[in-house]
């Protein structure tokens, strides 16, 4: 399995992104947006099952909102309302039931500027 994230970019305060993960292979039971700023640790983001349930971090509640598409094989992350401390890399993740396997996408960077 391979997760391909897309849409990252400079966006100023108070903007909008949409950021997407692809995956390649079997459907992933559970995916989810994880961020990392520089000299902090990685922090869970929202995630969301094939059955469409969702989890966000308190920090983005009502601000973004997380989805995907089965069909599509690919998650999305649509991000409203954007703060400078949103700013990081978007990591995508993909966990397999079946083979019970974590997956990791390459990061896309969002930038919000003041």
């Amino acid at each position: 399995v391979q997760l391909q994230a897309s849409g990252g970019g400079l966006v100023q305060v108070g903007g909008s992104l949409r950021l997407a993960c692809a995956a390649s292979g079997p459907i992933l039971y559970r995916m989810a947006w994880y961020r990392q700023a520089p000299g902090t640790p990685r922090e869970f983001v929202g995630s969301v099952t094939s059955g469409g349930t969702t989890n966000l971090a308190d920090s983005v509640m009502g601000r973004f909102t997380i989805s995907r598409d089965n069909a599509k094989n690919t998650m999305y992350l649509e991000m409203n309302n954007l703060k400078s401390n949103d700013t990081g890399v978007y990591y995508c993740y993909g966990y397999s039931r079946f083979s019970r396997t974590n997956y990791w996408g390459q990061g896309t960077q969002v930038t919000v500027s003041s």
